[in-house]
């Protein structure tokens, strides 16, 4: 390190400081007369003394003055910084596949390459996914990643040492990536040299490469399984595909694998025979002379659901808008629509008596006739939410005392041709304004015409435009704070909106998405629970940790901590794990790790004001045995990779070569240098300089008697 020191001002101010510290010193220490007989002058002082505190009070006089010119001191600081080499080495499983002798052979080269490097100057990193090796011997390093995401491995190294002297990156894998980009795709400020390890030969092997299948079944319906098969050597001969559910046989079906087959699908029905998460096994059984069984056998989750939410769709006559809601509805599986036409035939008219629905769909009722009004008021008067849609045969008093949201003043028969404006200022959905631009390019709506206010609560989804003109008028409004969750679009032409943007995109997405939107939002069902226990998702992958979140809640459903859960996780044997925390304030999760793979059920309690309190459902742990598809090794990929990063490809005995390549050139070190400024009156062990030496010249002077 190297220090200046830079001034401010003139350097000639520095004389000034020292003439006021002598002048200061002078007045101060000035001779005075000696006394009569004695040697010693006035003050006491002998000659030696009064020079010495003059002296002290000079340094200190002069520094102060010199400090008040305010100079600087620049320090330039060099550090010499090694060459860097990070050996990236692909710990996953797919590495052991091609037997661990050959592998053990190849890590005790690279531990000889680690030490020849450092030995040559190189400062040497290990890294493997998840974690940065220093001292570990490599031939230590255990094969059990689960997953190979060698893009994430290399973008990490560039992160964690950008700016620093890396030169080059040594990456050992089989190049078989399962997650992530291939890391050919990615651009790196140093050169990968790369090393292939595992067999490039495809070996004799059938794998069950891929399920299709739901993820959502309903009670008592059939859903499809489709089995994706991939086979190497074993063509012309047949195997056998098994279903299975808690050990017990579904289905089972022979496959073909002809003469120039590869890849071959098969199909079973199953059928949805109980609630909740259930667990399949898809198998192929193991043919003599398979290099791996491991691959033969995938497992498939289906949440398994009791029914769906039931719409009824009641409209006052026939129209174009109730085929719509019809088909936008219909888009959604977990609706179960019943439409109702009120001046149709009897049996079509009038919904089942004893049927109870989530949600009523209101077209053009209450009318003017008055024939669905007594309809109306039965489900009214159960508080289940509610969707009005106003047309020309709308009576606007009896809509006007039965909804939350608006009130309506009009004159009879008459109407108003408006577009929908998105208001930017409604947050409770998720909706895109850059889509529902588009609802200015459709036709207008025939909406009442008159006066329309606003209820407490209400929020509008869409503004009425007339022409060019926004206007204050709610279209599309909604109010989910009151007893009954309601929605209103107040006018007719949910049709031609659907057709023109047919006709202008070939979709029909942004009319459809703010419908649907707008039904979930008020058909969604209040949880009032005061515990809520849930996992973070809903399904993990075996290994990693499964996290719960936990909500509790007094009466009036103000947030509480520190009360002790108990969690119980129950797998698919009936086997109960059973927990006990305590959520706080800082942390209101809970983890658990090394849950074996499944489907698990759980639930949680808590003790409230001597109430139990209970929450409950399930999550899955998936074991994805992405290591076990492909054990072919791709050097293609690593020697691509190389030539693109100015690197080259060594096989696992071509060590050496490698050790020559990146210790035979010349790769100085690196200076770098920082330079700061900082202000001398800013030391603060100055201070105690100044105060130190101005205390001795004090003690000294009233040790000789001064004044």
């Amino acid at each position: 390190m190297r220090s200046d020191v830079i001034f401010q001002t003139s350097p000639w101010w520095i004389l000034v400081c020292l003439l006021v510290g002598a002048v200061y010193a002078f007045a101060m220490y000035q001779p005075l007369p000696r006394l009569a007989g004695s040697g010693a002058a006035l003050g006491g002082f002998d000659k030696r003394t009064t020079y010495g505190l003059a002296a002290l009070r000079f340094v200190v006089v002069s520094f102060l003055c010199f400090l008040l010119l305010n100079p600087l001191i620049r320090s330039l600081k060099t550090i010499t910084e090694k060459p860097k080499v990070v050996l990236a080495v692909d710990n996953s499983e797919s590495i052991v596949a091609s037997g661990r002798p050959a592998l053990n052979r190849a890590l005790t080269s690279l531990q000889t390459l680690r030490q020849q490097l450092t030995d040559k100057g190189l400062d040497v990193a290990v890294r493997t996914f998840g974690d940065t090796i220093t001292d570990v011997d490599l031939t230590q390093i255990p094969f059990t990643q689960r997953t190979s995401n060698l893009s994430g491995l290399l973008s990490g190294i560039r992160s964690d040492y950008e700016g620093r002297n890396l030169t080059d990156v040594v990456l050992v894998s089989d190049g078989i990536f399962n997650q992530g980009v291939s890391p050919t795709f990615g651009d790196y400020p140093f050169a990968v040299q790369t090393v292939g390890l595992g067999d490039t030969i495809a070996k004799k092997d059938i794998q069950l490469k891929g399920i299709v299948a739901n993820r959502i079944a309903y009670l008592g319906n059939q859903f499809p399984v489709q089995a994706e098969i991939v086979s190497n050597g074993f063509q012309g001969r047949s195997a056998t595909v098994v279903l299975r559910q808690n050990g017990r046989e579904l289905g089972r079906q022979s496959i073909n694998f002809g003469k120039n087959d590869t890849f071959n699908q098969l199909t079973f029905q199953a059928t949805a025979t109980q609630k909740g998460v259930q667990h399949y096994v898809v198998e192929v059984l193991p043919q003599p002379g398979e290099f791996s069984t491991r691959n033969n056998r995938q497992d498939v989750y289906l949440d398994v659901i009791d029914g769906k939410e039931k719409v009824l769709l009641l409209a006052l006559a026939p129209h174009p808008d109730v085929k719509a809601l019809r088909n936008i509805l219909e888009r959604n599986q977990n609706y179960e629509l019943d439409v109702r036409i009120l001046t149709g035939t009897a049996n079509e008219a009038t919904p089942p008596a004893d049927k109870t629905y989530d949600l009523i769909i209101l077209h053009q009722i209450p009318d003017n006739g008055g024939v669905g009004n007594a309809l109306v008021q039965k489900y009214l008067a159960k508080n289940t939410p509610v969707l009005f849609i106003l047309g020309n045969q709308s009576s606007l008093g009896p809509f006007n005392t039965s909804n939350p949201v608006m009130q309506v003043v009009a004159q009879p028969n008459q109407s108003d041709k408006v577009t929908g404006v998105f208001n930017n200022d409604f947050k409770q959905l998720n909706l895109d304004p850059a889509k529902l631009e588009l609802l200015s390019k459709l036709p207008p709506m025939s909406v009442p015409y008159g006066e329309f206010r606003l209820q407490p609560g209400s929020e509008v989804v869409l503004w009425q435009q007339v022409g060019s003109v926004r206007t204050t008028k709610p279209l599309l409004a909604l109010n989910v704070t009151a007893p009954r969750k309601t929605a209103v679009l107040a006018g007719e032409g949910l049709w031609s909106w659907r057709l023109e943007e047919y006709a202008l995109t070939d979709k029909q997405e942004v009319v459809d998405e703010l419908v649907q939107k707008v039904i979930q939002l008020i058909s969604v069902k209040e949880d009032r629970r005061k515990l809520r226990v849930y996992p973070i998702r809903n399904e993990f992958i075996a290994g990693e940790k499964v996290i719960f979140e936990t909500e509790l809640y007094n009466d009036i459903y103000e947030r509480l901590f520190d009360s002790p859960v108990r969690l119980e996780i129950t797998d698919e044997k009936n086997l109960t794990r059973s927990y006990n925390y305590t959520p706080t304030a800082a942390n209101s999760r809970f983890e658990i790790s090394r849950l074996p793979e499944g489907a698990y059920r759980f639930k949680g309690s808590v003790t409230i004001n001597n109430r139990s309190e209970q929450s409950s459902g399930q999550f899955v742990v998936r074991d994805l045995q992405l290591e076990a598809l492909n054990t072919t090794a791709d050097h293609g990929m690593l020697r691509q990779l190389a030539q693109q990063t100015g690197g080259k490809f060594y096989g696992p005995a071509a060590v050496d070569d490698l050790v020559r390549n990146l210790t035979s050139r010349s790769r100085p070190a690196r200076l770098t240098s920082t330079e700061e400024m900082n202000e001398i009156i800013n030391w603060r062990w100055l201070f105690f300089v100044v105060l130190t030496l101005a205390a001795i010249e004090w003690g000294l002077r009233k040790f000789y008697g001064g004044y």
